[in-house]
């Protein structure tokens, strides 16, 4: 596996919590981990954020009531017949 080198400081009391949790040698992989978690919590929370930007969008596209008119007059005309009655 590629990577980058890094320095990480821990403080004695973060250090001491997590020594006893990982093996010699493997505090690399166990930081590695928790990012790559913390990177996951951060997508999730952008995506809803993302969709509730998007539901609020569409609900204020669903309002205007001047949207509404041209779409029907764009759909009466269009000649589809997706919402021909």
């Amino acid at each position: 596996m590629r990577g980058h080198n890094v320095n990480i400081y821990f403080s004695e009391k973060n250090y001491n919590k997590i020594k006893p949790l990982i093996a010699q040698r493997k505090v690399s992989e166990f930081v590695n981990q928790a990012v790559e978690k913390e990177l996951a919590k951060e997508k999730k929370k952008e995506q809803a954020e993302l969709r509730e930007k998007l539901i609020a969008a569409y609900q204020r596209q669903a309002k205007n009531k001047k949207i509404q008119s041209e779409l029907a007059l764009w759909d009466s005309i269009s000649g589809d017949g997706l919402n021909d009655k």
